[in-house]
């Protein structure tokens, strides 16, 4: 699959279990967010958390991202994949997250 395959199926996913989850729905509700996926190795990406859902994922680095998560290509299929948990990444300085503390603790919610 193809980095974007992979973010688009990733939003679907997500957007799935918010429908299921009311709790969650809940706790999104109100909640605007713009998203920054900076692949080093591949190109950037963004998507929108809005009304609880992401929406509008797209290439390209946006003018201004609540919350900026970079890696390389390799790491971020590893975290997927679990083949190495995040904070691994993050002490290794293989992944680093940009944002309020509010937004890194959404984003481990997201994830």
């Amino acid at each position: 699959m193809t980095v974007e395959e992979v973010l688009s199926s990733l939003v679907d996913r997500f957007n799935r279990h918010v429908e299921r989850t009311p709790a969650m729905a809940e706790e999104l509700d109100g909640v605007h967010r713009t998203i920054a996926i900076r692949l080093t190795d591949v190109g950037s990406y963004s998507v929108d958390l809005s009304e609880g859902r992401l929406r509008n994922l797209r290439s390209g680095a946006p003018p201004q991202a609540d919350v900026t998560i970079t890696t390389d290509e390799a790491t971020f299929r590893g975290l997927l994949s679990k083949d190495i948990g995040p904070m691994k990444a993050l002490v290794t300085r293989k992944l680093s997250i940009d944002g309020s503390l509010e937004d890194k603790l959404l984003l481990r919610r997201l994830l």
